[in-house]
């Protein structure tokens, strides 16, 4: 449940095709859409812009620079989705957690290491990067161009805070999609949507 009314579908033609998109691709409507429910158009703009900077990363490092990411912004929402990602993408439970928890059994290399390191950073406090951090990161191969996809996959403190903000709560879906271990381990900030129990038969008020 969000902090605001989140406008059902009949709100405009945008929010219609909004959500239904959402559902078809989903199976359900997410809260984060919910959230976007009075202004689709930011979360089009928002796609577009996520799609952009996808397109010069592999699908791997994405994932990996924005887990780092949403683990420092405390976004259980970014969290859950972007490791449900990298469970499909081969990643066992066990690996995940080992990455989330920064431990020498992550099943990841060091340049892999020092990326999750400096979106961490970016997301922490920008201010604090130097050129060291930078030269680090050339130390493993990355091209200027590379390091600015990195930096602006990191730099998703708009959605995040949004979500949080909002009070838009992770998806219930993701209690009956991962383990409860896993689950805990990317819950970092606001814990899972729990399913509405259902009325009383003295009738509760909704």
């Amino acid at each position: 449940m969000a902090f605001i009314h989140t406008p059902d579908a009949s709100a405009s033609e945008k929010t219609t095709s909004m959500y239904a998109s959402a559902e078809a691709n989903y199976g359900y409507l997410p809260n984060m859409y919910r959230a976007f429910g009075h202004r689709p158009e930011v979360m089009e703009s928002w796609a577009g812009l996520l799609s952009s900077i996808r397109s010069h990363m592999s699908l791997r490092r994405y994932e990996l620079v924005t887990l780092a990411a949403a683990k420092e912004l405390k976004s259980s929402y970014c969290m859950l989705a972007h490791g449900s990602v990298l469970l499909r993408e081969g990643f066992t439970s066990d690996g995940l957690t080992a990455v989330v928890n920064e431990t020498e059994k992550a099943p990841i290399d060091a340049g892999e290491r020092a990326i999750m390191a400096f979106a961490a950073k970016v997301a922490r406090d920008a201010t604090s990067v130097t050129q060291q951090d930078i030269d680090g990161l050339k130390k493993h191969g990355l091209s200027d161009a590379e390091i600015f996809d990195v930096t602006a996959a990191a730099a998703r403190c708009f959605f995040s805070k949004m979500l949080d903000a909002l009070g838009a709560a992770p998806d219930h879906a993701y209690i009956e999609r991962l383990e409860p271990n896993v689950r805990r381990t990317l819950s970092v900030g606001r814990e899972v949507e729990r399913p509405l129990a259902p009325s009383s038969a003295s009738g509760a008020s909704q």
